[in-house]
């Protein structure tokens, strides 16, 4: 858009965030509502998010790229569990085949947004993280696709004695580019998808790798390549194989999900009995790989060809069950009087939980207290006009409803313009409905944070839903003029 170089830059939609929710966001604009005018704003130098972001050996998906990659862009490398380089090339294919690496603009740390129902738009500060200078915009629409954790610090525990140690302590997060292993005793402190994607990794060229874990994590081997998806591609061609091949996955994901919840007992058996098989004969299994929780009170941890037995197996890695008491000048006293002695320690402890970007929100001069609001179909906040915000799946593959929530953006935006109306506020009817956490989801790292987020509801539209096909129903074919929605143009929300 041609301004005045006094004058503040608008835009119908501003996304926040140029990762795998960003991209889709902008390419679900350019071709479902060509007219609109929108940028991505991006705070890093470079596009990608967490698959630019994390440089730690191994890093890699957890869900097969059929189903986390984009529906309208088929995965065409022959591995469906991915590392991040080759994740990354897919996503920056994306966003230059479709014509959006002009609309990213980077070093753009978005810090705050103030909403004016007078006029009907947001008014976005931001500041230019290579230069320091802030900058004003002003947006029709906030799209934030900035993921759900802190980029800029990853989740460490206190351990007593941490400097005593005389190696080097890292977060994944925060990678050295020039750590090497090669040769050394590795302590991973961890058992979640971050813990098991290092220690194969790590155990190809260290003395030896050793996790250590205070709870065991229910731990699935995967196959890293689908040869379904190879036969269904030379009998269908790349784009209906993909298509079936996401469908497949799509059904086999659920049936998984929810077998576990509705059988733990039964899971909970299976696991082990796949478990046993992979490890050594006379393996701990229970000590080390039998959670106290049922399957899929947290996320399951895949391990793609079973990586992380066969290090267990060869004798290059190990597990340990126990509680840290403090670190030592050669690593660390457990609680069991062991020492554990290591040249490198690992804290793949967890990431802190950061929702909308850690931007500020006033609406009409009001602050917004996330907690106060609820979120209404998983994307937009209770009394909080024109904000949307992609959020995933916890128990499938993340970019499954980040499609869904794109297109049903989309079909709201088209339908704001064909009626006239320039606010869109979701009010529930009822006042009273009870509400609970956002997720309902015993990670560590979401009940860390859990009171600080937005409240679910206890009915549609406002409960969190999990479940790919229901989200079908409601965000690809329900009604985007629903009753739970105020739509309003600027001069009556003024006299209103």
């Amino acid at each position: 858009m041609s301004t005045a170089p006094s004058a503040v830059e608008h835009l119908d939609v501003l996304i926040v965030g140029a990762g795998i929710s960003g991209i889709g966001a902008g390419r679900y604009l350019r071709t479902q509502l060509p007219g609109t005018s929108f940028a991505i704003l991006e705070a890093r130098a470079a596009s990608g998010g967490t698959w630019d972001l994390f440089r730690y050996p191994g890093i890699r998906s957890d869900s097969d790229l059929h189903t986390f990659g984009y529906e309208f862009k088929p995965w065409r490398d022959e591995e469906s569990i991915a590392t991040a380089p080759r994740i990354l090339v897919y996503l920056r294919e994306t966003a230059t085949e479709n014509g959006l690496d002009a609309h990213i603009r980077y070093h753009h740390r978005v810090v705050s947004a103030s909403w004016s129902s007078a006029e009907a738009r947001w008014s976005v500060e931001v500041e230019r993280a290579d230069t320091g200078e802030r900058l004003r915009l002003s947006a029709g629409w906030l799209f934030c696709a900035g993921g759900y954790y802190r980029y800029d610090e990853g989740h460490t525990p206190h351990f007593a004695g941490r400097d005593r140690f005389a190696g080097p302590v890292v977060h994944p997060q925060q990678w050295p580019e020039d750590l090497d292993c090669t040769g050394r005793r590795v302590l991973v402190i961890g058992s979640g998808a971050t813990a098991v994607t290092l220690v194969p990794a790590l155990a190809g060229t260290a003395a030896h790798v050793t996790m250590l874990q205070r709870t065991p994590t229910y731990v699935l081997p995967v196959a890293k390549k689908d040869p379904v998806a190879g036969v269904l591609r030379r009998w269908l061609g790349e784009e209906r194989g993909y298509r079936a091949t996401r469908r497949k996955n799509i059904a086999q994901q659920r049936a998984i999900w929810r077998f576990c919840r509705r059988f733990p007992n039964a899971a909970r058996r299976l696991i082990r009995w796949v478990n046993t098989k992979q490890l050594p004969a006379g393996y701990p299994v229970d000590e080390h790989f039998n959670p106290p929780y049922g399957p899929w009170d947290q996320r399951l941890c895949a391990v793609p060809d079973g990586d992380l037995f066969r290090a267990i197996r060869n004798g290059t890695a190990s597990v340990v069950t126990d509680r840290i008491e403090t670190f030592t000048e050669r690593g660390v006293l457990l609680a069991s009087g062991r020492e554990l002695a290591a040249d490198v320690i690992v804290t793949a402890t967890g990431l802190n939980v950061q929702a909308m970007a850690g931007l500020t929100l006033t609406v009409d001069g009001r602050p917004v207290h996330l907690p106060d609001t609820v979120a209404y179909k998983g994307m937009m906040l209770s009394g909080v006009p024109n904000l949307a915000f992609a959020i995933g799946y916890t128990n499938s593959s993340w970019t499954l409803k980040i499609g869904l929530l794109c297109e049903h953006f989309c079909r709201l935006l088209a339908h704001m313009d064909a009626t006239g109306a320039d606010i869109c506020r979701p009010e529930p009817r009822d006042p009273a409905m009870p509400t609970r956490p956002f997720l309902d989801f015993a990670a560590g790292y979401i009940q860390r944070v859990v009171d600080q987020l937005p409240r679910q509801g206890d009915r549609m539209p406002w409960l969190t839903s999990m479940d790919y096909h229901s989200d079908v129903r409601l965000l690809r074919t329900g009604r985007v003029d629903d009753p739970e929605l105020r739509f309003e143009r600027a001069a009556a929300a003024v006299t209103a």
